[in-house]
């Protein structure tokens, strides 16, 4: 792919930017009410309802396709100088996190571009603003996690739909050797350790919160024909996603990667990687 110039456009936290959605009273009415993704046979949605653009009045956003080559320049090209410590405690255990302050931003520092692969750290800023005067380039909206790393950047492009190989995971046999079947299949999709490992929480949490729900629901599409999520997701939503978004920094939606379950372009930001 041509790579792309920087462009960062907040469509969360800013207001007015894309507030319709398919939830709304103008749902089906204009293109504010297509939801943002990539459906596939799993999603329960065409193309004529969800696709990987979000026109909003005078906000477009249609990120690029990022191809093999991009994505193994982000595995390659890129060693973060401090890794993220492997998790050594249950976040889902501990205190529920404070929401965060709006509009901050996680972004790339670029090290020594004479050394491959090139070092680079990661940064929380207070405002976009303030990351791009300091040189860094943002790499997804709201506070760095153990997922924020560009290692996990690429696993997020690479696999256009983790809720399928995520939830294969949970349902991993263990071997005689031992260890988390459930982590050990994570890794096998490519994460990082501490990254792996927040998935792997949230799913036993979501086990734990949601087991009925995701039972009844277990074969329904992501999407129901309303465009709201099925129920196991929305469960998954409510009861695990406060935490993980905390801890995992990244998410697809923060990031900017349109995958198989659709979203209103409200919860979208719109960020161009370009590295």
């Amino acid at each position: 792919m041509t790579r792309p110039t920087i462009c960062f456009v907040a469509l969360l936290f800013v207001s007015g930017s894309c507030e319709s959605d398919a939830d709304g009273p103008d749902a089906g009415a204009g293109t504010c009410a297509l939801l943002f993704g990539s459906p596939n046979e799993l999603t329960g949605l065409s193309d004529d309802r969800c696709r990987p653009t979000c026109s909003c009045g005078d906000t477009i956003f249609a990120p690029p396709t990022y191809d093999a080559a991009f994505v193994s320049a982000l595995l390659d090209d890129w060693v973060l100088s401090t890794p993220f410590a492997p998790l050594t405690v249950d976040p889902y255990t501990q205190a529920t996190p404070s929401p965060e302050p709006p509009g901050l931003v996680c972004a790339v520092l670029p090290g020594d571009a004479a050394k491959h692969p090139r070092p680079y750290t990661l940064a929380t800023y207070a405002s976009l603003d303030e990351a791009t005067k300091a040189g860094a380039r943002p790499t997804h909206f709201g506070a760095c996690g153990v997922c924020s790393t560009l290692h996990d950047l690429a696993i997020y492009m690479r696999e256009k739909d983790l809720t399928a190989p995520v939830r294969a995971c949970a349902f991993a046999k263990g071997h005689d050797g031992g260890g988390d079947p459930d982590l050990d299949c994570l890794l096998g999709l490519g994460f990082d350790l501490p990254c792996a490992q927040v998935w792997a929480y949230n799913t036993a949490n979501t086990q734990r919160e949601c087991l009925s729900t995701c039972l009844a629901s277990f074969t329904d599409p992501y999407n129901q024909l309303d465009g709201k999520l099925n129920p196991c997701l929305q469960c998954d939503e409510d009861r695990s996603g406060p935490v993980f978004k905390a801890v995992a920094g990244r998410t697809r939606r923060n990031s900017g990667l349109p995958n198989a379950i659709c979203r209103p372009c409200s919860e979208v930001q719109a960020l161009v990687h370009a590295y």
